[in-house]
């Protein structure tokens, strides 16, 4: 299936998808002491850096135009095609973008061409079982996702790999798929799932059966006896990792 078009799905991005300070703070730490940084597949510019110098690269015009006052201005250009100069940059950043590519190897290239030293991503494992969202209600969300984001191993083609587990907060204020996971009523909302690329590949056929079911549980009181339990947590592992890789020269 063709990935769904930010041009439009993201026309009212900013308004539910605000980056999780916590988040932020993974992925600054990332980031070390790089002082020029290319922000691939930049988006509204959501976990930008503000204490040095970013080059942001977004296709989307639509996503651009929501860019915030004071975030770095923004090239409209692919993964696959960054118009920077070789070496140019320290370090590279792609925020749950690299499953929307369609040339993940020639995008791999291009990062390992323009960035000296690092490249971190923020992505999903598809090696992951799963939680209660894709397991009991839209198990083609969580099939789809194993085709579109790259394993984990994959990127061992730009360098050395760490890979590590960012927990979702219970109250993360980044609308991403699993942010809602203790707020489950949240996915009923049409507004939250407008802004979520995992929904917007989805047909009415698929969809519609999932929400009555989640909406039938959390009335019945089933969908709490379930999974009652996480309303405890203040973190959940949904899968979610930060990979940092330290790159080799390019070829």
């Amino acid at each position: 299936m063709n990935e769904p078009s930010y041009d439009t799905i993201g026309r009212t991005y900013t308004a539910t998808r605000r980056p999780d300070f916590r988040i932020a703070a993974r992925i600054l730490h990332a980031l070390g002491d790089a002082r020029d940084v290319v922000n691939v597949g930049a988006g509204a510019g959501a976990y930008e850096p503000m204490d040095r110098l970013v080059i942001a690269i977004e296709p989307s015009r639509t996503m651009i135009r929501q860019r915030a006052p004071g975030t770095a201005a923004a090239l409209q250009a692919s993964a696959e095609a960054v118009p920077l100069g070789d070496r140019s940059v320290e370090a590279a950043l792609a925020i749950l973008t690299v499953h929307h590519w369609s040339d993940r190897e020639r995008a791999f290239a291009e990062i390992r061409c323009v960035a000296r030293w690092r490249a971190v991503f923020l992505t999903c494992d598809p090696a992951f079982p799963g939680w209660w969202l894709t397991r009991d209600y839209f198990p083609t969300i969580r099939a789809r996702d194993r085709e579109r984001f790259p394993p984990l191993q994959a990127f061992g083609a730009l360098g050395l790999v760490e890979s590590s587990t960012v927990p979702i907060p219970c109250d993360c204020s980044d609308g991403f798929l699993a942010a809602f996971w203790r707020r489950p009523e949240s996915y009923l909302d049409p507004r939250l799932r407008a802004n979520i690329s995992s929904f917007a590949q989805l047909t009415a056929a698929e969809l519609e059966p999932g929400l009555v079911r989640l909406e039938q549980d959390l009335a019945s009181g089933r969908w709490e006896r379930r999974n009652g339990a996480l309303r405890a947590l203040g973190e959940l592992d949904c899968g979610y990792r930060l990979v940092t890789c330290e790159l080799a020269p390019a070829e």
